[in-house]
């Protein structure tokens, strides 16, 4: 089972979160600040994050974004009901998902499931190495480049990019990548996806002019092309 690294200052949804886990077999360690979760990032090597977004000290979105910098480690965000605005931020800052505090810990499993779960499925298309303008895109190696230059792009972005450019021209709607990609198969939050595509464009698209790549529908969704 992937290793978990909790960081969650309430003594009591940490402790319970973490026996949780681990009755699942899940290898869990536990961190009450931000500071603290930061240095046990670099020790434990973590394959999953649950990152709560009110911490003492150094606040969850300024930990996903610090942790961003050096990983590409699926973030999920644990959030209070009405942070809707931190959400937003937090998933502008790199984060894969979130879920609304207090919760199952059958709950969070799945969704930890779910999100672990991207990156070993294929994404569909033929295997090998694809090239879209500037972009090579390795489907088996589950790797994008532009310009020769390998982009750090985090499990949720890899996952949307490979599913979009997979069909150009097509056009999915916010609740078919929430499906494919999230694996949320309820009517979810279609943050998530804008927030993805914020940050996936601001990785692959040219800092000038219209989006190359991907594409807005008004009204509907996103498509891949045309380049």
């Amino acid at each position: 089972m992937p290793r978990v690294l909790l960081i969650e200052d309430d003594p009591s949804i940490r402790e319970g979160v973490g026996l949780g886990l681990r009755r699942r077999g899940h290898d869990v360690s536990a961190a009450e600040t931000g500071e603290a979760g930061l240095e046990l990032m670099a020790s434990f090597h973590p394959e999953l994050v649950l990152l709560d977004l009110m911490l003492p000290g150094i606040n969850g979105v300024q930990v996903c974004r610090r942790i961003r910098e050096n990983s590409q480690v699926p973030i999920i965000m644990l959030t209070a009901r009405g942070d809707d605005f931190d959400i937003v931020v937090g998933l502008e800052a790199g984060a894969d998902d979130y879920i609304v505090k207090p919760a199952r810990t059958e709950v969070i499993e799945a969704r930890i499931k779910a999100v672990l779960r991207r990156l070993s499925e294929p994404a569909g298309g033929r295997p090998g190495v694809e090239f879209h303008g500037e972009l090579a895109v390795d489907r088996a190696g589950l790797t994008v480049a532009k310009k020769g230059e390998r982009l750090p792009l985090a499990p949720s972005e890899i996952k949307l990019l490979l599913h979009l450019s997979a069909s150009p021209e097509q056009v999915f709607s916010r609740q078919q990548l929430l499906e494919y990609v999230w694996d949320h198969s309820y009517h979810a939050d279609a943050r998530l996806v804008d927030a993805c595509v914020r940050r996936l464009r601001h990785k692959i698209e040219d800092p000038d002019g219209a989006p190359r790549y991907i594409q807005t529908v008004r009204g509907f969704g996103y498509r891949f092309g045309p380049l």
